[in-house]
């Protein structure tokens, strides 16, 4: 079974451990839905902020959602003029027979204009 990449971002409006913890649980939870993903076939989470957060760690939020086998992996995004701020972006491998073309990346709130094809 292929392994296949699910791409997710949202913005909290200020670095308090509760908005990140809500915002990337409601970004996972609505990533699974839109994939009709088991959690069982998750394979990996990465996570990224940028570096105007910094209050918690969004991968406690798998957690929080009784996630625990999935490897789950935290960074920092570089720092670069312009970018959107207060921007948590998840990477989730998942095992699927599904095509590519069948994915459904997640852009929650302003993060929407990260990706404004999708």
């Amino acid at each position: 079974m292929p392994v296949r990449g699910i791409r997710g971002a949202t913005v909290v409006a200020a670095d308090e451990p509760e908005q990140i913890l809500e915002a990337t649980k409601r970004l996972l939870e609505d990533i699974i839905t839109a994939n009709d993903v088991d959690v069982d076939d998750i394979a990996s989470i990465m996570f990224t902020m940028t570096p105007d957060l910094g209050s918690a760690y969004p991968a406690q939020a798998a957690r929080l959602l009784g996630w625990t086998d999935a490897p789950l992996l935290g960074a920092v995004e570089t720092d670069v003029d312009g970018a959107l701020p207060r921007c948590i972006r998840v990477l989730m491998h998942v095992n699927t027979g599904k095509p590519v073309s069948e994915i459904t990346h997640v852009y929650l709130g302003k993060a929407a204009t990260l990706r404004p094809d999708r």
